[in-house]
């Protein structure tokens, strides 16, 4: 009799098509799915993001069941429950009498070597959702001084044929990233996003979330996410009907009360498997060729997902497990209690955390602008940083995660990802967004009280970094101007910026 053997399915691989369940045979295989305290307690998940994982898992698992599938599946709360995805693996395998796991390779490296630990015979196979792969990438990198994601972007559109004529792009650009930085109009009535009430699954994973996770940073209610692939279109075809067309003119915008804009927030979907990466691009392209959406939002679009999506995962498998451990600019200043919800007069930080703990999302330029260049400016320690991006947002996972903080937003990699640090004074805040009108602090002020701590941080972090970035050439001209300034000048805004910087560290409100 032929043994069967084990096919793992984690909580963000939910996808049919995915390599293990390609490989397995419903006739003799066994599907492991399981819901372990260990995976929902590496870091405090926001009890949204543990919600989203645990219903959408119990939906695909239903859903193989009834395709003819063998499912063994876990719940949280069982009393046999091991707690970890390998102790899940062993109890199965005694139970079904099986030596063998196949996995479709997880997406991080933790994962990853406790699976090559397993004392059974582990096949971990290529997760061919993306576009590229690995080994693509690592070929693609080989040899070059900067790994530039827009060159990577552009051999994927040529690999894909995506807004492309010919071996030309669309348009004659391969970017229009100049046209998609205005801010938001006064009345900006952006669409209303689809919500999903809970049905009989959501409401039990809610009702044990909240029992087991109450205690987490974040709320709970109102969950309104999509929790299967048939929800999931839902807001992919609400997004290119009526967000698409102005996605790209508005995508930086920020405005207060306002989490969703004219974004897809169809990243959860996309990270948990629920939507494919080309299916999202083609529909895209489709509204663009039908003329119902313009080529500066489609491209800028479809660039976030075969650009920017497919070059971070490169670069997580490219630089290794030890890459989340980088502190390139030797930071070490604890995070403080305003990223878990605590008073802070700076009305920006108030709403981008407010609106994450509220929703589990922020976009990309309030996680990278306002609370990245924060911990950028005051000198956070990446790691902690890092751990509080995993933590807070329903789409992190390690993988997508980790270059998006290490790397683009906090330059503790050194430069591997962002040629120069991402930061920026209060003045990009308050041009693109409506967060500094009644703030406690002025972003007009540069020095004293009032000032913007913005301001201050900007000029207090560049003299600091000086040796590394003076000749940085897109670093220069900052430099040059700063050294313009009188030097007394100059010494008041470093005298108010420490000042602000130690009543930081004495847990004042600030």
């Amino acid at each position: 009799m032929v043994k069967s053997r084990l096919i793992l399915v984690l909580g963000d691989q939910l996808s049919t098509g995915i390599s293990s369940l390609r490989m397995a045979d419903k006739e003799r295989d066994v599907v492991i799915m399981a819901e372990v305290l260990a995976e929902a307690t590496y870091v405090p998940h926001h009890p949204q993001k543990i919600a989203l994982v645990l219903a959408a898992m119990r939906k695909f698992a239903l859903s193989l069941r009834e395709d003819g599938w063998t499912v063994a599946y876990s719940k949280l709360d069982d009393e046999a429950n091991t707690g970890s995805i390998p102790g899940e693996l062993v109890r199965h395998a005694s139970e079904f009498g099986a030596d063998e796991v196949i996995a479709t390779i997880p997406g991080e490296w933790r994962l990853i070597a406790a699976l090559n630990e397993l004392p059974l015979v582990v096949r971990q196979l290529p997760d061919d959702r993306f576009v590229t792969s690995p080994i693509e990438f690592a070929d693609w990198a080989e040899g070059r001084k900067e790994l530039r994601m827009e060159w990577f972007y552009r051999q994927v559109r040529r690999k894909t044929g995506l807004l492309m004529e010919g071996d030309a792009p669309a348009g004659g650009k391969w970017n229009y990233d100049s046209q998609n930085r205005k801010p938001a109009p006064d009345d900006p009535r952006p669409p209303v996003s689809p919500e999903f009430q809970p049905d009989a699954i959501v409401a039990e994973v809610l009702e044990l979330v909240e029992d087991r996770f109450a205690e987490n940073f974040g709320e709970l209610h109102p969950f309104v996410f999509a929790t299967d692939r048939k929800q999931a279109l839902v807001v992919l075809d609400h997004f290119i009907s009526q967000a698409l067309p102005r996605f790209g003119d508005y995508q930086d915008a920020m405005v207060s009360g306002e989490p969703w804009l004219w974004h897809a927030v169809i990243s959860p979907y996309l990270n948990i498997g629920l939507l494919q990466p080309m299916e999202v691009c083609q529909r895209a392209e489709e509204a663009w060729r039908a003329g119902t959406a313009p080529l500066n939002a489609v491209e800028g679009f479809i660039r976030q997902i075969i650009g920017w999506r497919e070059y971070v995962r490169g670069i997580y498998f490219l630089e290794g497990p030890e890459y989340t451990s980088r502190n390139a600019l030797d930071h070490s200043r604890p995070l403080p209690a305003f990223f878990w919800g605590g008073e802070t007069h700076m009305r920006c930080v108030r709403e981008v955390v407010g609106q994450t703990r509220d929703h589990a999302y922020a976009h990309h330029i309030q996680r990278l602008m306002v609370t990245g260049n924060f911990a950028l400016l005051a000198g956070l320690d990446p790691a902690a940083v890092h751990e509080w991006y995993l933590s807070v947002f329903v789409d992190a996972f390690e993988w997508v995660e980790a270059p998006n903080t290490i790397g683009m937003s906090q330059y503790a990699d050194g430069g591997v990802v962002a040629s120069k640090p991402y930061v920026s004074s209060g003045n990009y805040i308050s041009k693109m967004s409506d967060y500094c009108t009644g703030c406690r602090y002025d972003v007009k002020a540069k020095t004293g009280a009032q000032a913007c701590p913005f301001n201050l941080l900007y000029w207090h972090f560049i003299e600091r970094n000086r040796d590394r970035f003076e000749h940085n050439p897109r670093m220069a001209v900052i430099y040059r101007n700063w050294d313009k300034r009188d030097a007394g000048q100059r010494k008041v805004v470093m005298d108010d910026a420490a000042d602000w910087l130690g009543r930081l560290d004495a847990g004042e409100t600030v």
